[in-house]
Order: structure tokens, then sequence, then C-alpha cells
């Protein structure tokens, strides 16, 4: 799916109240090129795609956001917008046996629920894009967890750490719980939640103390689709380039989040400490 470079040009330039020459000077190029992206008859180039939305992030236009609040003016019943923060081009139909069997919650596509939790897992790839999709949830199973023993534990298994324990029947059933559903909708838990939840498979955390901790580091929620019949229910509205000047906001950001995170994640740890039962408690 191309960038909609056109009317993300024009939308820019009507914001800022320039003409085509006015904005051609500013991005240092001649007007006809403004012209011809804006017609379409011409493909606009790299350096031209860094220049236009660099400047608009210079200028104060968040233009993925704006399009973002327009996308969701235009939701019907049982539609919802997500968004999928892609390292490269999304090429053909998405596939769900594209994704990694050691992803939270095993093989699927994976979305989120806001512009800037997308962005901030792939503003650190250079060639990376978000994707906005709009979701019909009509006549699907979900399956939803919150931040509890359950969805730890179920994120334990899928990402490989809790394969001494797979035969048994709480691990079992659990697993079996995740798989009959189209679709999943669930806590997001990064690398370093991963760690505090390693911590718990490791003995070294409850279970009380595992929630509490993971719990301070909210990231929002995702939603995996795991059926065909899920996915068939999805359709991308647009790509969304990001200028290297917003790739670096959402770093700092995401950096100062991750800070504040920790820091929360310390203090749970002593309020909870004590508090719970330890992972060989659970599963004896």
């Amino acid at each position: 799916m191309k960038y909609n470079f056109s009317e993300d040009l024009k939308s820019i330039r009507e914001i800022l109240g320039l003409s085509q020459n006015e904005l051609a000077e500013q991005l240092g190029v001649e007007q006809v090129t403004v012209s011809r992206n804006e017609s379409k008859k011409t493909e606009p180039s790299i350096k031209l795609l860094e220049s236009l939305y660099s400047f608009a992030f210079d200028k104060n236009i968040k233009i993925n956001k704006l399009k973002e609040m327009l996308w969701r003016d235009d939701l019907i019943i049982n539609e919802k917008l997500l968004f999928h923060g892609s390292k490269s081009e999304i090429v053909g139909d998405i596939d769900i046996k594209k994704g990694r069997p050691n992803n939270d919650f095993g093989q699927g596509f994976y979305t989120g629920e806001s512009y800037e939790q997308a962005i901030s897992f792939v503003s650190g790839f250079h060639d990376s894009s978000v994707y906005l999709i709009r979701f019909n949830d009509k006549n699907l199973k979900c399956k939803r967890y919150e931040v509890n023993q359950e969805w730890m534990m179920t994120i334990a298994y899928y990402r490989g750490t809790l394969d001494e324990y797979k035969e048994h029947p709480v691990i079992k059933s659990l697993i079996e719980k995740s798989r009959k559903c189209d679709y999943i909708i669930a806590p997001i838990a990064d690398n370093r939640m991963f760690q505090i939840i390693n911590s718990f498979i490791a003995g070294e955390l409850t279970d009380e103390q595992c929630k509490h901790c993971l719990a301070a580091t909210n990231l929002g929620m995702q939603y995996i689709f795991i059926s065909e019949k899920a996915v068939s229910q999805l359709k991308l509205l647009e790509r969304c380039y990001i200028s290297n000047k917003e790739r670096e906001y959402y770093k700092n950001v995401r950096l100062e989040e991750s800070k504040l995170g920790n820091d929360k994640v310390k203090l749970a740890k002593r309020q909870y400490r004590g508090k719970g039962r330890y992972i060989d408690e659970i599963l004896t």
C-alpha cells in the first residue's frame, strides 16, 4: 500500500494557508513538483516524502493524528479503528501465518488501539510505518484478558518460558481457551514487561507482585487476530509515513514513559512483597 501523499500534501498546504508556490519555496522544490504530486501525475521521491512530513512536524501539524481523528468520525456500529506498526511495508493481504509463534499470544496479526501506541513500537526502525485499519467485530468470538494470573501465564507459555509445565492441566486449559476464539483483546506486554513475567516464572516474584508490577507499566490494549474469519473483517485504510523527526519524538516519549514505569515497578515490588503465590505453589 502506497502513502496517501497527494492528499497529505494538499491537507498540509490547506492547514498552513499556503499556495503551491509558497509551499514549494518552503520545501526547496519547484512549484511544478508540488502541482504534479497533488494531481498524482508523479510519485514522490523519498527525499520529498521526508521533506514534507518533517516540515509539517516542525510546524506542529500532526497529520497522522489528524487522520486518525477523521477516520474515527466515520466509524459505524460494530466498527473499530486499529493501528499496526510495521517495520516494513505490508505486501499483499494480511496473513496471520506470517506472525512469529513466540509473540505474546502466538501466531497472529497484532494491532493496537491508537496511533501513538503503534508508532512507539516501531520508531526505532528506519523504514517503519503505521497502518490504519478498520475492524468490524460482528459475529466474531472474542477472548478478553486483563492484567491477571491467566494473562501472565498465557504470555509466558507462548514466549517459551513455561516449557517444563506445558503438560500441566492448568497450562493446557489456558492455551485451549486462548485459541477458542477469532481474536483476542489483551494488555500489551513489551520486552520490559516480559522480564517481569520471567521473574515470576523463575520464582522471584509472587503472582500478586507480578500483577501489580505489570499494571504499573501499562501500555494499553492490543488486538490479536488468530482466525481467517477475523482477518477477513479487517480493512487496511491507509499507510502513514513517519518522518525522522516524528520518529525521534516518539522514541523520546517512550524513554520517558519507560523510566516512570520502572520506578513504579520498584515501588510495586516492595508494596506487595510476600503477598500472593509463587509459580510452584500455583502449579503443584
